[in-house]
């Protein structure tokens, strides 16, 4: 079994490295001439636990190759995916496919035999069909099928997602897999190993695959989004979020995943899915109210957290120290796209505040997007150096770990605002600190 894989980015190199250590060829594909060369010379450029090491084994092994010549890596494979990028178009949130439809092109003039071509990129409904159309026009006498396979990675634990899934979603055309059933039992033998493992593997439409990526994380924003809205209603009323979310939690129609409260959901999925879920369902004229007000809540919980800072800080920031641990949207990697402290750094900053910060992983991406005054620290205690207020913006498990006492030892005005909840408020309170978190007593 060989396939190529259009992309060697966050999902094309994950999805390229897993099914490479389940015995399959893996061809990948990267056309930026920067990370290609760092493929091939064994340098990983996103951070992603255990990823190293299976490319590392992989590549050794031979299962797993890196180039930039489209045309040697679809010649011969059973299974092309593209794995390219589909960022926000400017101006309507709708996702940009300029980089799908390329491939396409380049795909159709290197088929030599019968292939399936799947998007594995996160598309509108539509685009497998689009690019059908695409091959076709580019070679009308290409013997091929298309297929839509959402991913469902989460960033930190890509790994155990790929290999030990909960679903694999695999969208055909149905018509014609009645009649002709070989893209089924292409994609069956692609992930032959995965399926073995207990994961379902669900053939839907085309429409109905693509759309469930979508849905499915614009499902997990309006978790989010409610239980925030239910921290805030907790303050007002003395009651306790965390009991509330473990209560909901376990009602198994509900489930305790995704109940926590914090300073808004960000990254590379939710906040660009559930943009485009609201534009795809505008020009469908089916309006997505719960998607589109998410939105809007996402985006007011993260403006108000500079001004709740503030507050806890006898009303301004001007001239004080605020030290800030954790800058990505979420522990286990480097991804600061969308990331909560990009609006509370630079606001922050507009309010005079000093920032100290630091964060496991993601500094050196961290500093062309964060304010240029912000003191990168090397690690958790010397950020709480002279600070006035220590604020958790991401839940690294190293920042459980500190020890109250040494905090308070450290910092100038002991204020603790913990936006993630990690700390006991009685052990930071004992240490003489004041604590502040979400939706708690």
């Amino acid at each position: 079994m060989r396939i190529a894989m259009i992309g060697g980015g966050y999902v094309g190199l994950v999805s390229g490295a897993c099914f490479a250590e389940f015995g399959v060829h893996v061809a990948i594909v990267e056309t930026n001439p920067q990370r290609l060369h760092a493929l091939r010379n064994g340098e990983i450029p996103i951070y992603e636990p255990g990823l190293d090491a299976l490319v590392a084994s992989n590549t050794q092994a031979g299962r797993l190759t890196f180039g930039d010549d489209i045309a040697h890596a679809v010649t011969g494979a059973d299974a092309v995916f593209i794995a390219v990028g589909t960022p926000p178009r400017n101006g309507d949130g709708a996702a940009d496919l300029q980089y799908v439809h390329a491939a396409a092109r380049q795909i159709a003039h290197a088929l030599t035999g019968y292939t399936v071509v799947v998007t594995k990129s996160t598309v509108p409904v539509g685009t497998s069909r689009r690019i059908a159309a695409i091959i076709r026009e580019t070679r009308p006498d290409a013997d091929f099928d298309v297929a839509s396979n959402p991913e469902f990675l989460r960033e930190g634990n890509a790994i155990g997602d790929f290999m030990r899934p909960d679903r694999v979603i695999i969208g055909l055309d149905q018509e014609k897999t009645r009649t002709d059933g070989r893209a089924e039992a292409v994609l069956r033998n692609v992930y032959n190993k995965i399926s073995h493992t207990g994961a379902t593997l669900l053939f839907t439409g085309i429409e109905t695959a693509e759309l469930t990526k979508y849905a499915s994380n614009s499902f997990l924003a309006m978790k989010i989004s409610f239980i925030n809205e239910m921290a805030d209603l907790c303050e007002k009323l003395g009651a306790s979020v965390e009991d509330l979310a473990d209560g909901m939690g376990l009602d198994r129609r509900i489930g305790r995943e995704f109940l926590n409260p914090g300073p808004g959901y960000g990254g590379s999925c939710f906040p660009k899915d559930t943009l485009a879920l609201s534009r795809i369902a505008q020009e469908a004229q089916s309006a997505c109210r719960l998607v589109e007000t998410t939105v809007l809540v996402n985006e007011a919980r993260k403006a108000g957290i500079a001004g709740r800072i503030a507050a806890l800080c006898g009303g301004s920031v001007s001239g004080k120290t605020i030290a800030v641990l954790g800058l990505t949207f979420k522990p286990e990697t480097d991804d600061m796209r969308e990331s909560p402290s990009l609006p509370v750094l630079h606001r922050l900053a507009e309010a005079g505040a000093v920032i100290r910060a630091y964060d496991p992983v993601a500094m050196n991406v961290a500093r062309p997007l964060l304010p240029a005054g912000v003191i990168y620290c090397e690690d958790a205690l010397s950020t709480a150096k002279n600070a006035d207020a220590l604020v958790v913006l991401t839940e690294w498990d190293e920042f459980r770990a500190l020890v109250p006492a040494e905090l308070a030892q450290r910092m100038k005005n002991g204020v603790v605002i913990d936006l993630r909840n990690i700390f006991d408020p009685a052990a930071i309170r004992t240490a003489g600190l004041r604590y502040d978190s979400v939706g708690r007593l």
